[in-house]
């Protein structure tokens, strides 16, 4: 058994938004089915770190839900900036249930365990946006963060955003200052796409490992860690 994680799947099998118009992500939701089926197995867990559908409403879903369904793995889904669809947890996991959707469940206000590992995690939010809106906005994401690590416990913690916590010579501190407070030793964030991925902060930064898995980013692959 494993674990894995890619970001920004932007499927949108059944709406009008194709992707594929973009430079890189040509045939890429074939190219992700066979990269999944050839590394992800059915015992596995994959996290989805957000932007999963173009949907905008949650019964819009049950294409792309459909196509990660019959993907091998049991999938855990954050929420993205693009994710419109997402409602209340109460709604979201009565689709899963009416729709046979058994493999998907949602990190949110919560963690997983899986290989020994906690999965926390939340959508985090721009660091640098400045206005009133967006300081409660991203309050409100460290306190669900807070929540997802408390809920881990002391088993070692690895941590899923869909913003990038750290960039070029800044960071998002509180994000930052939650990952240190807890131990967090790696963190995995999306988002990120084109010319902006070799851009992104990666490898050990102050003691934590972070890693870009936005889908184009990774090529389509999802990333074991």
């Amino acid at each position: 058994m494993a674990i894995f994680t890619i970001g920004d799947l932007h499927l949108s099998l059944g709406t009008s938004k194709p992707m594929d118009i973009f430079s890189g992500w040509e045939n890429y939701v074939e190219r992700l089915r066979e990269n999944w089926l050839a590394a992800v197995g059915p015992q596995d867990t994959v996290i989805l770190a957000g932007d999963t559908s173009w949907a905008m409403k949650l019964e819009d879903c049950s294409a792309d839900f459909a196509f990660l369904q019959n993907l091998p793995g049991r999938k855990l889904l954050l929420k993205g900036n693009h994710d419109y669809w997402w409602t209340t947890m109460a709604k979201m996991n009565a689709y899963l249930a009416a729709n046979g959707f058994d493999s998907l469940s949602f990190l949110h206000n919560n963690c997983v365990f899986a290989e020994g590992l906690a999965l926390c995690g939340t959508r985090s939010w721009l660091f640098d946006a400045g206005q009133p809106h967006d300081e409660k906005v991203m309050s409100r994401e460290c306190g669900r963060l807070r929540a997802s690590l408390e809920a881990a416990g002391d088993t070692e913690k690895a941590v899923f955003l869909h913003y990038p916590p750290v960039y070029p010579q800044a960071d998002a501190g509180e994000v930052v200052a939650l990952l240190r407070e807890y131990g967090v030793k790696r963190c995995f964030y999306g988002h990120l796409h084109g010319p902006s991925i070799p851009r992104a902060v990666q490898g050990e930064l102050d003691g934590i490992e972070y890693k870009l898995i936005s889908a184009d980013a990774l090529r389509f692959f999802p990333y074991k860690i």
